[in-house]
């Protein structure tokens, strides 16, 4: 009863094991590749999956998707004798599971080496100046040659990536130095062109200050000149609308008189000949009011040294001491 148990119990477990090696769960984006007594038989696709346990065997499961691979610093030779190291990144996708397991015993290996190989073939050609400023030349050259020598592993290379392109350190100190002074230059081309164009858009607001200045005391000399015009205009009108005759006309000639005197440092004044002919007319206004006519005389006779119309009198005024 006991070894019946027993066999029961190892038949048992062989039909789970059987179930297990016959029922194959295949992830999304994967493939599995299915080898009947070491030979190649299928390819499992993603979902569930049925083999024959004990006979057919899973040799390998491979990632459809796309992968990336950083490859270490690889020294390079330029065309001008100079070793530059280079990190590069590949983006690589496997499309046939069958020849990625089958046509290359390593393809991440076979990769790497073939990647070194053909940036020294790329390099080589290239001056060290040329390498640094030609990135997307040398990753399409590499892209290239890559995708053609991947094609029978059934390895897609969608990108080639060179990271870091490292010169020598005297190159680098070289170089520094270099666009220190290429910077230093542009700064001081700058600085002089922002002088100069300062300069000159301060010479033109100077220039059109000084035309507005100008322009704006003519209008100003323009205006004032109207204005004492119309001054003069105005009085002369108004002169001619009162019709003065001729007493008031040396009345307001005598009170003209005592501010040809004013200040103490006058000592030396002209009295006009015309003076006659006022002190005549304003007598005579003066004799027509009463017995004060008398006074006419002496200012008749004051008047007649002046005859003649043309002559004036230096009078010299006592100075005081």
């Amino acid at each position: 009863m006991g070894s019946i148990i027993i066999v029961l119990i190892i038949l048992v477990v062989l039909v789970f094991i059987a179930l297990i090696k016959t029922i194959q769960v295949i992830p999304q984006a994967s493939a599995a590749i299915v080898e009947r007594f070491g030979r190649y038989t299928r390819t499992l696709n993603a979902g569930l999956n049925i083999v024959v346990p004990f006979i057919d065997s899973i040799r390998n499961r491979i990632d459809l998707r796309e992968q990336v691979v950083p490859f270490p610093p690889q020294p390079v030779i330029t065309q001008d004798n100079l070793v530059v190291n280079i990190d590069t990144v590949i983006y690589y996708q496997v499309t046939d599971a069958r020849a990625a397991t089958y046509e290359v015993a390593s393809y991440i290996q076979a990769i790497e080496q073939l990647t070194v190989t053909t940036l020294r073939n790329i390099i080589g050609g290239m001056d060290l100046e040329r390498t640094l400023t030609s990135r997307e030349e040398i990753n399409a050259a590499l892209r290239g040659v890559l995708d053609e020598a991947t094609g029978k592993w059934g390895i897609r290379v969608n990108r080639v990536e060179l990271k870091a392109i490292e010169p020598p350190t005297s190159i680098q100190d070289s170089m520094e130095k270099q666009m220190r002074a290429d910077r230093d230059k542009r700064a001081a081309i700058l600085t002089a062109e922002g002088t100069r164009q300062a300069a000159i858009l301060t010479a033109e607001g100077e220039k059109q200050s000084q035309i507005l200045r100008a322009e704006g005391e003519a209008k100003a000399a323009a205006l004032r000149a109207e204005g004492e015009a119309q001054a003069i205009r105005t009085v002369f009108e108004s002169i001619h609308a009162g019709d003065p005759d001729q007493k008031l006309l040396s009345y307001q000639y005598l009170q003209m008189l005592p501010k040809i005197a004013e200040g103490d440092a006058n000592k030396l004044w002209i009295v006009p000949s015309e003076i006659g002919d006022a002190l005549k007319g304003l007598s005579g206004a003066i004799g027509n009011f009463g017995p004060m006519g008398g006074g006419s005389g002496s200012s008749g006779s004051g008047s007649s040294g002046t005859n003649g119309g043309t002559s004036t009198e230096r009078r010299e005024r006592p100075s005081i001491d």
